[in-house]
């Protein structure tokens, strides 16, 4: 295997009784690219997500993170990894040094090494001022820097990101990216994340697959799928061209509750 290549799947699938939510997907991400999976709710970005960090077997098919097989080797993929989920995983309770103390412990650095990397975290996303707060205090902004900071804490080959700015105001959401792209050029760590939001996608990508359906029906740059359709395009023609819709934020109870949770505590 390429060792640029850090995100490898062939045919990886995950069906739930009769109903197949990723089919036979064949995806390459390298190292040091923010990679975006767009789609409805329901076209398999979050099945996916869920493979490939291994909280859920493949029922066939293979995928390989970081080098380590998901399903033979699941333990060593943890360990070169980062997630963040959608929901906030920030406890409200222990204040910010005290969450990526935690945070330190979970992913095993040693005692020696965790108040430098805690410092070099909290400065790297401008937390530094707040580090001795309580995170209930945090905007929704910081919570969400706090997050990453904790998902990087261990120096991870790969973060995986599910909607990592909703819920957030305009100023907010521009500071994550910013920070996102920085660890991307800075530290050559590849990103995959999933969003509903075109802007973000156009913006922050590298590269973008639009699932449909359980499959990547499109896959290119932003400018790539873009000139596809058109000199005067946007991400939001591309969808709706190769879905045949517009992309909702909305879909299944279940994700409603889900996303209006996370914005109503991070605001």
């Amino acid at each position: 295997m390429d060792p640029e290549v850090v995100i490898a799947t062939a045919a990886l699938t995950r069906r739930f009784e009769a109903l197949v939510a990723v089919d036979r997907l064949d995806l390459e991400v390298r190292r040091g690219v923010i990679f975006g999976l767009l789609g409805p709710n329901g076209a398999g970005k979050t099945t996916t997500i869920k493979m490939l960090t291994t909280l859920l077997p493949p029922t066939s098919g293979s995928a390989r993170v970081a080098g380590y097989d998901v399903a033979a080797r699941p333990r060593e993929v943890r360990r070169h990894i980062g997630y963040v989920p959608q929901l906030v995983s920030a406890d409200g309770g222990l204040t910010g040094r005290e969450n990526l103390t935690l945070s330190a412990k979970l992913y095993g650095i040693p005692r020696a090494e965790r108040r430098e990397r805690i410092g070099a975290a909290l400065d790297f996303m401008g937390l530094a001022a707040a580090a001795d707060q309580l995170v209930r205090t945090y905007s929704g902004g910081m919570i969400r820097r706090l997050e990453l900071a904790q998902a990087m804490l261990h120096q991870p080959a790969v973060l995986f990101l599910d909607e990592p700015t909703v819920g957030l105001d305009p100023l907010a959401r521009r500071a994550v990216w910013e920070r996102l792209e920085e660890l991307r050029s800075r530290r050559g760590t590849a990103i995959l994340l999933t969003t509903h939001d075109m802007e973000e996608a156009d913006w922050l990508c590298d590269e973008l697959g639009i699932m449909h359906q359980g499959r990547v029906a499109a896959l290119g740059t932003p400018e790539e799928l873009k000139g596809r359709i058109g000199p005067e395009a946007t991400l939001d023609d591309v969808f709706a061209q190769i879905a045949g819709g517009t992309i909702e934020a909305g879909g299944s109870y279940r994700d409603v509750r889900r996303t209006r949770s996370t914005a109503r505590r991070l605001n």
